[in-house]
């Protein structure tokens, strides 16, 4: 079992890389008036929304109210690819949009703001990690979903958190030397569990890694019986006290098959409507994270994530010209390469 350590830089962003946003508060009154309004421009326009599970709860409800989906970034690709409709809005951040578009390049993709952006497609330059595959030739090149299409395009294979782990494995088995990015969490946590040859890339999750062991110790002694849910771009300290690991399709399946009441969650707050809808006999924790001050380094909720809000996703969708500008485009040539391992992904026996 080998997991190199290799002399790259450290790609993790810094907090002045990280936006402050804070979503609006809105009452009751002027939610509902959105979401009546994004009811019906959904309609005109024969569009249908996808959504995160990170994203707004109010989003999230809209998606499923409207025939649209919500899930994680595996099944909303799928989903895309598979809906009849030719426009489709996504709803999360920049990759997942790519990603629907690599997959369905005759429909039309937008999103709610193209400003959404993912910290580990950030952490991973194009031109950077072609110089590292470079570096490496006699390595397959695996690469998590949350990448750019460039960064697809220089793959052999793509892979989400819900199928990383069976994926590596297959490819372990066959005797193939791995090329990981960009989460280095996330993959010690799949070197570790297959026992891969695998040469990391440095970068990281600006709301996973700032989960701690410590601080979640503490809660647990709080809440003795409490279950532990990780998602695997967690620190592996963390990672290791888990009753759970998974991406967050997964963590939704585990609250339900756990015997728990009471679970402390490692990921996003965002899962937390989901969560809350599919166990309203449970409880659930916010896992604590080791920031301070008003970002994702003091509260488990991408910043990006953030910005997909009722009025953004309500202005885009009845000013055509912001819409136009809210497309997501991608080099005809860039995608069809980029098709290939997702392809490869989306066909594994099981995912």
């Amino acid at each position: 079992m080998q997991s190199a350590q290799l002399n790259l830089p450290d790609y993790s962003l810094s907090p002045q890389q990280v936006p402050q946003y804070m979503p609006a508060f809105l009452e009751k009154e002027e939610r509902d008036a959105l979401k009546d309004e994004i009811v019906e421009l959904l309609a005109e326009r024969n569009a249908v929304l996808v959504a995160h599970y990170y994203v707004d709860g109010d989003v999230q409800d809209l998606a499923e109210q409207t025939g649209g989906f919500v899930s994680d970034s595996l099944e909303m690709a799928r989903f895309g690819r598979d809906h009849a409709s030719n426009t489709l809005i996504v709803a999360g951040v920049r990759f997942m949009g790519e990603t629907a578009k690599i997959l369905s390049p005759e429909k039309r993709v937008f999103m709610p703001t193209l400003e959404a952006e993912c910290s580990l497609d950030l952490g991973c330059p194009p031109d950077a990690f072609e110089a590292f595959c470079r570096a490496h030739p006699d390595r397959t090149v695996v690469v998590y979903a949350n990448t750019s299409v460039q960064v697809k395009a220089l793959s052999d294979w793509v892979v989400t958190s819900s199928v990383g782990l069976k994926i590596v494995e297959a490819l372990a088995e066959r005797g193939e030397k791995i090329l990981w990015a960009p989460d280095k969490h996330l993959g010690r946590y799949i070197q570790h569990k297959t026992g891969a040859d695998m040469l990391l890339w440095s970068g990281a999750c600006v709301v996973h890694e700032e989960f701690k062991w410590k601080a979640l110790r503490d809660v647990m002694s709080i809440y003795p019986g409490a279950g532990v849910l990780v998602h695997p771009e967690s620190p592996a300290a963390v990672i290791d006290i888990a009753d759970a690991v998974g991406s967050t399709s997964q963590i939704v399946k585990a609250a339900g098959e756990l015997p728990h009441e009471i679970f402390i969650v490692a990921t996003d707050r965002g899962l937390f409507h989901k969560l809350r809808q599919r166990y309203p006999h449970k409880r659930f924790i916010e896992a604590p994270t080791a920031g301070t001050g008003a970002t994702c380094r003091s509260c488990a909720h991408c910043p990006w994530m953030a910005m997909n809000e009722l009025q953004v996703l309500a202005h885009v969708l009845r000013d055509p010209a912001r819409l136009e500008a809210n497309e997501i485009l991608v080099d005809p040539q860039v995608g069809r390469r980029a098709m290939i391992p997702l392809e490869r992904m989306l066909n594994f026996p099981n995912s």
